[in-house]
C-alpha cells in the first residue's frame, strides 16, 4: 500500500515539477512506529522511495542513493583503558558534546566512487564522516584517536555500520534498503536521510522518521524512573538486595 502511495505521489509532483532542475525524492519507511516491549530482539526497518526526474514519471538520468539512519544524540565521554600492574584502569579521556546514538548509512556505491571526501565529510556518508563536537581544546590527533575509539566501539555492538551496497535502486526510479535495529537502541526520534547524487554532487534529499518507543512494563519503568529518580534507585538497591537474598537461601538449602 505504500508503495502505491508513493507512486500516487510521484504521478502528483511530476506535472508541476517541469520547471525545476533537480530530482524529487518521495521517502518511505516501513514502520514510523518501533515498539520496545520484553522481549524485544531488535528489527529491520525498510527504507525506500522514489527518485523522479522534473522532466517525467521515470528519472532522465541514473542517480545514486545515500541513506543515513541517525538515532538521538547525547553528550557523552570517551575513556581509554590502560593496563598497570596486570590491572586495567582508565587512562586519558575526552567528551564529546553531541554523539547520535546510533548511525547506519547504505548506498548504492561505494561512497568513494561517487562523491568526494569534502563531500562525504558535509553529508556524514559514513561511520568515518560522524561529526562529534569535542568540549574544550583538544589535539586534533587526540580527537581522531577517541573519535575512532568511539567509532569502533559502538560498530561492534551493532550501533554503526555501513553498506555500500545496502541500497537496491530498480529501474531508475523506485529504491530501497534494509538496516538493522539492534535491541539495545535508544527510544527518541531517528531520522532517516535519502539523497540523490550525480557527478559527485548531491542534487537532492528528503527526510523520513521513525519513533522508537517503550511500551508496556518498560515503559513503565522508564517513565517511573525519569519521573522519581530518587525512589527508583530505592527499588532498584532493594530489588538487588532481595534477589541477593533469596539466591542465597536458595542455594544454601540445596
Amino acid at each position: 500500500m505504500r508503495l502505491l502511495a508513493i507512486i500516487l505521489a510521484v504521478l502528483a509532483f511530476a506535472a508541476p515539477a517541469s520547471a525545476q532542475r533537480d530530482p524529487i525524492l518521495v521517502p518511505e519507511v516501513s514502520q514510523d512506529e518501533v515498539q520496545v516491549r520484553q522481549g524485544f530482539t531488535g528489527t529491520e526497518l525498510l527504507l525506500f522511495g522514489a527518485v523522479l526526474d522534473p522532466s517525467g514519471m521515470r528519472a532522465a538520468r541514473d542517480y545514486d542513493i545515500v541513506v543515513v539512519l541517525k538515532g538521538p544524540s547525547f553528550p557523552i565521554r570517551v575513556r581509554e583503558k590502560e593496563q598497570i600492574g596486570g590491572i586495567w584502569i582508565n587512562a586519558e579521556d575526552t567528551a564529546f558534546r553531541s554523539a547520535p546514538s546510533y548511525f547506519a548509512v547504505a548506498s548504492s556505491s561505494p561512497i568513494g566512487s561517487i562523491v568526494d571526501e569534502r563531500t562525504a565529510a558535509i553529508f556524514e556518508f559514513g561511520t568515518d564522516f560522524i561529526q562529534l563536537s569535542p568540549t574544550g581544546v583538544i589535539d586534533p590527533a587526540e580527537q581522531m584517536r577517541f573519535r575512532d575509539g568511539l567509532v569502533d566501539l559502538r560498530t561492534r555492538q551493532g550501533l554503526f555500520s555501513q553498506d555500500s551496497g545496502g541500497v537496491e535502486v530498480r529501474e531508475g526510479v523506485l529504491y530501497q534498503a534494509r538496516i538493522d535495529l539492534p535491541s539495545s537502541v535508544q527510544t527518541g526520534i531517528y531520522t532517516a536521510e535519502t539523497f540523490a547524487v550525480t557527478d559527485g554532487r548531491v542534487v537532492a534529499s528528503a527526510v523520513a522518521r521513525v519513533e522508537v518507543r517503550k511500551v508496556g512494563f518498560e515503559r513503565l519503568v522508564e517513565t517511573f524512573s525519569q519521573a522519581q529518580p530518587f525512589f527508583y534507585g530505592l527499588v532498584a538497591i532493594f530489588l538487588s538486595v532481595g534477589m541477593g537474598w533469596l539466591a542465597g537461601r536458595l542455594f544454601s538449602n540445596s
